[in-house]
């Protein structure tokens, strides 16, 4: 019998939270529950959220005073806290807001709807666990935000030892799924009318090291989900560069569904500061992997992560990172500026954080770096006909359709008619700009497959 409750999931952070979203969905629709999109129509409201930077951390405690003032009109609201901030602070959101009904981490996803249910006639429930077995949740049902793509989880927690990174505090050690379970997720998906796959971890390059000693895993599994029948994109996130073997470049350059993207975090172009967050590589050896696997595929896009102010960064130390930035000329860059996270090595370097207004100013420069060398390489695009996925009308403009490449890069077009989201189509590059491409549509070449129904159960 259907339950009745409508449920909102706001999700903050990086896509394993948005996959982690996705498996809450899919167990609330088992329990007979249905999706909204309003708050004045939700019966239960869920934060998943993301404590990698300090602005997450505020951007989510404002989302709960702001849910407190709802649940004092309507108590029977229930209000439901999971994700990497609920591991970290667990002790202390109830703590600051009595209002929550419960609390959950990174290791117990599946324990959503039970969780849910109890809190209604035992009261307000924290249940955090300190780890998990890393298959729990994998096999969970997901209520997929996009039909034709999915996230398939490979290996959850890392183990490396980021200095300004607190994932492995919240997500713990490193622990891989078996390349049959994933390749049967995917198989699954595929099946359900799923067309593109990204393969999740927190360090992909070194999946299945705790699983066997024989290399390269990785780079068989990308094989093996690019043979999938009816998959015809495949994407990964994310890798380490230390990580990043010739076997696994081997593979994206051989095996046709494997999209040519990389996406290589740099985070630092400067030697010392490398050293300093533990990163494992240098800039050399950064750059030298990054010129084999362009060598390997010659129109490969990179994209990739740099902080700005990391603690003790001179300005000697920013230069390299602006020589290193032009030198890879990346096609996009996501630039964050650093953010001390309790408990990591980084946040206790107080006395070398660099002042805000220096970082604002190297933020700046290092944007007009990125921005300019992706330009020219979107411009180099013009003239060409690219395969795109649509997406649906661009958010700026209804009557613009947006698409998305092989690349990941987005291409705005217009149609004469609607065209179904997840619809493959080629599309003339007639114009670019930073962050977007625009063109005109040649012909629609595969319609989008998927079901209706959203909710499907992986592995």
């Amino acid at each position: 019998m259907p339950d009745g409750r409508r449920f909102l999931i706001r999700t903050f952070g990086c896509q394993m939270n948005e996959h982690d979203s996705e498996r809450i969905a899919g167990l609330y629709e088992a329990e007979g529950m249905t999706a909204t999109d309003s708050l004045d129509d939700a019966d239960i409201v869920v934060l998943n959220t993301c404590c990698i930077r300090e602005n997450a951390d505020n951007k989510f405690y404002g989302h709960l005073g702001h849910l407190k003032s709802v649940k004092a009109k309507r108590p029977d609201l229930q209000i439901v806290v999971g994700g990497c901030l609920a591991q970290k602070d667990r002790d202390s959101i109830r703590e600051r807001v009595p209002e929550v009904d419960v609390v959950f981490g990174t290791h117990n996803v599946h324990r959503a709807a039970a969780l849910l249910e109890q809190s209604r006639f035992d009261g307000p429930i924290v249940e955090v666990w300190d780890e998990g077995d890393g298959e729990t949740a994998s096999s969970l049902p997901a209520r997929r935000e996009l039909p034709w793509a999915a996230w398939i989880t490979i290996q959850v927690g890392c183990d490396n030892s980021c200095a300004f990174c607190i994932v492995p505090a919240v997500r713990g050690r490193e622990v891989s799924r078996t390349p049959d379970d994933i390749v049967a997720e995917v198989a699954a998906a595929a099946v359900d009318g799923v067309s593109e796959v990204t393969l999740l971890g927190q360090n992909v390059n070194s999946y299945g090291r705790d699983l066997t000693r024989r290399r390269p895993l990785f780079a068989d599994l990308l094989r093996a989900v690019g043979a999938v029948e009816g998959v015809r994109r495949v994407r990964y996130t994310s890798p380490h560069p230390k990580d990043l073997r010739p076997e696994t470049i081997a593979a994206m350059a051989e095996t046709p569904a494997v999209c040519d993207h990389l996406h290589l975090p740099l985070q630092s172009g400067s030697d010392r500061v490398l050293a300093a967050m533990h990163r494992g590589y240098t800039a050399e050896r950064y750059l030298d992997r990054l010129a084999a696997a362009r060598a390997a595929i010659p129109d490969l896009a990179v994209t990739t992560d740099i902080i700005v102010g990391f603690p003790g960064e001179t300005d000697d130390d920013f230069e390299r990172t602006l020589e290193v930035a032009a030198t890879a000329a990346y096609d996009s860059a996501y630039t964050f500026i650093f953010s001390p996270r309790p408990g990591t090595a980084a946040a206790e370097r107080v006395d070398d954080f660099v002042p805000a207004d220096v970082v604002a100013e190297r933020f700046e420069r290092l944007r007009v770096v990125v921005e300019r060398s992706a330009l020219a390489r979107h411009r180099s695009r013009v003239g060409r006909v690219e395969e795109v996925v649509v997406e649906g009308p661009s958010r700026r403009d209804a009557a613009v359709t947006t698409g998305r490449t092989g690349q990941n890069k987005l291409v705005h077009f217009t149609t004469e008619a609607p065209i179904r989201p997840g619809t493959y189509a080629e599309v003339l590059v007639t114009g670019a700009a930073p962050h977007h491409l625009t063109g005109d549509l040649l012909a629609v070449t595969a319609a989008a497959r998927h079901r209706t129904r959203l909710a499907i159960t992986a592995g």
